[in-house]
């Protein structure tokens, strides 16, 4: 190196040492940081299986901590649990929080008995959400149901459910309130078999009830003992004066036919006979043989 300096620049001994000096100090500068690195910092390779081990021990730890915690609240919350003989038909909040539930759980089951429901025996407690297997198992030995005592109020009630077994109805004369009083017809059937009735004119025969709503095969066939029908008043429609207002809301015809029925009237003359209205060929026999004992000429 001294050579290939002294082939372009003139240095004495003196010079020469000190630049070696420099550079010498450059390059342990320029070392430094990367041997340290290398041989102080070098970490340490971690395997898949070692990154999954420490994993697992940290969710076991964290795990624990919560089951620890969750222990500590069971405890806190059983040491002010009070087992005592009740009757779940009667007991309030209060004495709910007392055996174990919360407020909340408490509240859900008075809900149900305001909306009428009750507990004829120890197990219908746990049909109660609110009520877990484990708090069941723990209340059980201490529940006590009283007998129901029947209320003056139940007693008509049951007297009114008796009276209905043997009802027998005549529906072309019967108010809402009668119809009532069919046993399996309640208030909403009784409406609407009336208003039905009120659109055909009255039923000609039982079968018609099948046409209301809502009442299936079953449902006739559990009231049809306890029906009466008089067909004599049926309100019957005079077909030669009948305008389009009084035949449209009958339910067995529809308004091109009822159309078809007044503009025949207006082209042929009044009619005579049923045998009139199978000319007009909008109306089927099906259609004829319904409306028959509605008409009159």
């Amino acid at each position: 190196m001294k050579t290939w300096l002294n082939n372009y620049f003139s240095f004495t001994k003196r010079e020469y040492d000190a630049l070696l000096a420099l550079f010498g100090l450059l390059l342990l500068a320029i070392v430094t940081p990367y041997a340290y690195e290398l041989f102080f910092l070098k970490e340490e390779k971690i395997t898949d299986f070692e990154k999954r081990a420490i994993q697992e021990l940290s969710l076991t730890s964290r795990d624990e901590h919560y089951r620890n915690e969750d222990s500590r609240k069971e405890k806190k919350a059983n040491s002010n649990i009070s087992l005592f003989k009740f009757d779940p038909n009667l007991v309030g909040i209060k004495e709910w929080e007392k055996l174990g539930l919360s407020s909340k759980q408490a509240q859900s089951i008075l809900n149900y008995r305001d909306k009428g429901g009750r507990f004829y025996k120890a197990e219908d407690l746990k049909k109660m959400y609110a009520i877990s297997p484990s708090t069941f198992e723990r209340l059980q030995p201490y529940i006590e149901i009283a007998p129901k005592l029947q209320t003056s109020k139940e007693k008509v009630e049951f007297m009114k459910y008796v009276k209905k077994e043997f009802a027998q109805i005549e529906i072309n004369t019967a108010d809402t309130i009668k119809l009532d009083e069919i046993k399996g017809i309640g208030a909403a059937f009784a409406r609407r078999i009336a208003n039905y009735r009120n659109r055909l004119g009255g039923f000609y025969r039982k079968e018609q009830l099948l046409e209301v709503f809502g009442l299936d095969s079953a449902k006739f066939t559990e009231i049809e003992s306890q029906i009466l029908v008089d067909a004599s008043a049926i309100k019957k429609i005079n077909i030669n004066t009948a305008d389009f207002d009084a035949l449209k809301g009958h339910p067995y015809l529809k308004y091109k036919q009822i159309n078809a029925i007044i503009q025949y009237r207006k082209q042929h003359g009044n009619y005579e006979s049923i045998a009139d209205l199978k000319k007009i060929l909008i109306l089927s026999p099906q259609t004829i043989e319904l409306l028959t004992p509605y008409l009159q000429f």
